[in-house]
């Protein structure tokens, strides 16, 4: 007998929701604030054919859906506490579904998410998260207090997601075990949430690596009116991605996306306070630059000679 709506829901979704005064079972959740905190939402869609191949493992798309959502908590410095899920599909397989639920809920144990609630219908694969959390009162870290003098940060390594990609286009040649590796970094995105919380009363802007590390840094310089001097030769990389060609390298780890690492600021005498919360949330981080006065993004590479953008960032409406 074929799943129906509301059979799909019970049996892969519902289930105790901690830390929620009512989840799943009624016409909306009902979630209790923690006293002196602020919420913070995101929402994230994610569009079979453009955000994801129509071959991915479901137990890892589960895994992204999640992450996603996850790291724009992280780069607000939230604690997560709920999530609702808006799934189409274009039908209800049982194989399908236990995999996508599995992955999914795999990550929101660690973090100790609960999902809330959410819809499901018949249609083309569209998966839409809607991510709460919440932290102290003027506390959450935003994209408009970076200030000229500040040192600029990355988490993480950058461009393997992108690598990936181009060993799925074939347009490069990767050895099993480099594919492997890449790969797993472009379906299993770890969302660095521990550091976006260590890094609240510290960082003085923050924003996530999704759409390509200089089309996103250059949000955090618009709402902060600063500018941004980039030591390109300074990006943190993987092995994989350091024995491909400089131009292929510059290419991933500035426009690639899809790393969902923190970048973020801190005042410049900060160094070492960086650098514990980082160690103290089992996360790497590298200086990267510095933001300056004057408006605008200069990238340069060791020698303090100017770099080419090598493409633009990701643009839903710009790009096929």
């Amino acid at each position: 007998m074929a799943l129906g709506e509301f059979e799909l829901i019970r049996r892969f979704f519902d289930r105790p929701a901690p830390g929620l005064v009512r989840g799943i079972g009624d016409d909306c959740a009902v979630l209790a604030p923690t006293p002196g905190h602020h919420w913070l939402v995101s929402t994230d869609m994610l569009v079979e054919g453009r955000h994801f191949l129509s071959t991915v493992d479901p137990e890892a798309l589960g895994h992204k859906a999640l992450a996603v959502n996850l790291s724009d908590l992280a780069a607000c410095g939230a604690t997560p506490r709920a999530v609702f899920l808006a799934l189409a599909l274009p039908r209800a397989d049982a194989a399908w579904l236990e995999a996508f639920a599995r992955g999914l809920f795999q990550l929101a144990d660690a973090h100790g998410v609960a999902l809330a609630g959410g819809d499901t219908t018949a249609g083309p694969l569209n998966l839409c998260i809607t991510a709460m959390g919440e932290a102290p009162a003027g506390q959450s870290l935003l994209r408009s207090g970076a200030q000229p003098g500040d040192t600029l940060w990355v988490s993480g390594t950058l461009g393997d997601a992108r690598l990936a990609l181009e060993g799925f286009r074939g347009t490069v040649s990767l050895p099993s075990e480099a594919f492997a590796a890449t790969r797993l970094r472009m379906e299993r995105p770890t969302p660095r949430v521990a550091l976006g919380q260590a890094l609240r009363g510290l960082a003085t802007s923050a924003i996530d690596v999704s759409d390509g590390l200089l089309g996103d840094l250059a949000h955090v310089l618009a709402a902060s009116n600063v500018g941004a001097e980039l030591q390109a030769d300074a990006l943190p990389r993987s092995a994989h991605l350091a024995a491909q060609p400089l131009h292929l390298q510059r290419l991933c780890t500035l426009t690639g996306g899809d790393d969902y690492e923190l970048v973020f600021t801190a005042p410049a005498d900060g160094d070492d306070a960086v650098r514990a919360a980082a160690a103290g949330s089992d996360t790497s981080v590298t200086r990267i630059g510095r933001i300056t006065a004057e408006p605008g993004l200069c990238c340069v590479d060791a020698q303090g000679q100017p770099v080419r953008a090598p493409g633009a960032s990701f643009d839903h409406f710009r790009q096929t």
